[in-house]
């Protein structure tokens, strides 16, 4: 066995190592309520970066009583879809 072997890895959301693979958090964003921007901020995570464009293309994004949110990483989600109202009340 390995060093390796115990080692763990998590997302934002504490999902499994295969939702880091469609992580969108864009850590260079700077002006995140700029209207022209292509970023957001996940409405699960708060003030976690998201590029929508990269989202749209991961899936991950929920449509919501006419408002589209975008997610930071699959395990976003189904927290999303478990309480919509408290997440879109919230971005």
């Amino acid at each position: 066995m390995s060093d390796n072997d115990n080692l763990t890895s998590s997302c934002c959301c504490s999902g499994s190592p295969q939702d880091l693979g469609t992580t969108v958090i864009n850590r260079a964003a700077t002006n995140l309520l700029e209207p022209a921007s292509d970023e957001t901020t996940c409405p699960v995570m708060p003030g976690t970066p998201v590029n929508k464009a990269a989202a749209e293309a991961a899936g991950l994004f929920r449509d919501y009583h006419g408002q589209r949110y975008w997610l930071c990483c699959r395990g976003c989600g189904p927290r999303f879809d478990r309480d919509p109202d408290k997440y879109a009340s919230a971005a």
